[in-house]
């Protein structure tokens, strides 16, 4: 099965920055995401797939060199093989098959069909959430709060009335299943397709709840408490697997995703996993060294300033940076200096930067 170009979906350049990444990932998510009028479920899984590996640099650098992740599929999802059935060329060579897909089509008449497939799959549901610069690096808790689909508080999702009974469906015979005919252009096939009676349950209700009209769903108020991990990054998106809102008749739940967002902080900058800052000196401090105080994220240290330094040179503070996430350890934090340069001078300052200056020219 071909690879997916993760560049292509995202509409970007494989020399796109961290940030050119991001912005694009923002406007497709927001253009596509299922719950707005227009949506597109199957591109914003896309979507939410390749930034799931462009927008974190170890899965970049692998998918980059190899074309998948270190997993052996794309995106890090478990991939199938193409097997020893491969239809993927039949569509340039000018066969029509209706809209089928070959390799669906071929899967069912090999496997008889047996699986139970239920429709109505609910839909995913994304909410946004912001961090403080400092939440970011510690973790957080949020409790997020969405309207959507929940399981019919009435009949429990059943579909059916209080005191209805539940009965083997007639049409399938409660497997679930009916075999319908497929013409193409290799004959006639039977194939199984779900029950659109009982949607694929196997089971009816002898009465239809009210308050869901059957489907076993109705709208309402979810609160969920969310555990974000430290070292999260802006943009990036918590999947909740079955979390989002409740599949009609008895189908399982869409997924809940948690789309993060960092604050822009006064004193700190993020790096990768290190925390960059600036620290303004005078230039004695420059000339003589010293020792100066810095604050981290994780409060005031002390570090030593060599004589000689120039302005703009970094000194690193070791493991006082951002937690790698999924990962052991932390990164650095990185002190950029800067000189001080006063806006006026005393007599006294001014004859001593003048002698300096005399001194040089001696």
């Amino acid at each position: 099965m071909p690879q997916k170009d993760y560049y292509s979906i995202l509409g970007v350049a494989k020399s796109a920055t961290t940030d050119e990444i991001k912005k694009a990932y923002r406007k497709l998510a927001h253009t596509h995401h299922p719950d707005k009028r227009g949506g597109d479920e199957a591109k914003f899984k896309e979507i939410n797939e390749a930034y799931s590996v462009l927008g974190t640099p170890e899965k970049r650098s692998q998918y980059d060199q190899f074309g998948q992740t270190v997993s052996g599929a794309p995106g890090g999802q478990s991939g199938s093989g193409g097997g020893p059935f491969d239809f993927s060329g039949f569509g340039s060579q000018g066969f029509n098959f209706g809209g089928a897909n070959m390799e669906d089509l071929f899967s069912d008449f090999f496997s008889g069909g047996s699986g139970r497939q239920r429709s109505g799959r609910g839909s995913d549901v994304q909410v946004d959430v912001t961090l403080t610069f400092r939440e970011m690096v510690e973790g957080a808790k949020r409790s997020v709060r969405f309207r959507t689909g929940v399981r019919c508080s009435d009949c429990r999702g059943t579909g059916g009335a209080p005191g209805s009974e539940e009965k083997s469906c007639p049409d399938c015979h409660g497997k679930g299943m009916r075999m319908k005919n497929i013409n193409t252009i290799l004959g006639t096939f039977s194939q199984s397709a779900p029950c659109e009676r009982c949607h694929a349950t196997g089971k009816i209700q002898s009465d239809t709840c009210r308050h869901c009209q059957g489907s076993g769903r109705t709208q309402g108020e979810v609160s969920k408490e969310v555990q974000i991990p430290a070292g999260i990054e802006d943009g990036q998106a918590l999947s909740l697997s079955g979390e989002g809102t409740v599949g009609e008749f008895g189908a399982p739940a869409g997924d809940l995703y948690i789309v993060v967002h960092v604050e822009p902080d006064s004193n700190f900058l993020r790096r990768g996993d290190d925390i960059v800052s600036e620290l303004a000196l005078d230039f004695y401090q420059f000339a003589l060294g010293d020792k100066v105080s810095v604050m981290t994220i994780e409060g005031e240290v002390y570090m030593k300033i060599p004589a000689g330094t120039q302005p703009g040179e970094t000194f690193r503070i070791r493991g006082k940076g951002i937690p790698k996430l999924g990962r052991f350890g932390q990164g650095d934090h990185l002190v950029k200096t800067a000189i001080i340069i006063p806006r006026s001078l005393s007599a006294e300052e001014k004859r001593c930067i003048e002698g300096l200056k005399g001194a040089k020219k001696r």
